[in-house]
């Protein structure tokens, strides 16, 4: 059984390696095609977002506390407000909707 675990996660950690070391091997030359630049610009921010929104909604003891603090953080990042200010205006929102609710 021990054997099986082991060869699993080398198995799986090929697997990662190969899919982090191909582009860089295939692809040799500038990417030109601004579609692609374009896509690959937003890929990270993108990755970001589906990792925590679900972490956002579901770290609350009421799914409305989280969709509150949701939007605040939202409208203070739409007025260019920073890190800071954003993370404990959504705090403050959770804390206040929890004692509420």
């Amino acid at each position: 059984m021990n054997n099986r675990i082991c060869l699993y996660i080398l198995i799986m950690a090929a697997v990662t390696y190969f899919i982090r070391v191909l582009p860089l091997t295939l692809i040799r030359q500038e990417i030109r095609t601004t579609f692609i630049r374009s896509f690959l610009y937003y890929v990270p921010y993108v990755t970001l977002s589906v990792m925590t929104f679900p972490a956002i909604l579901s770290a609350t003891k009421s799914l409305w506390s989280g969709i509150a603090a949701l939007l605040a953080a939202a409208i203070l990042a739409y007025k260019e407000k920073s890190l800071l200010q954003v993370s404990l205006a959504a705090c403050m929102v959770v804390f206040v909707m929890e004692f509420f609710l």
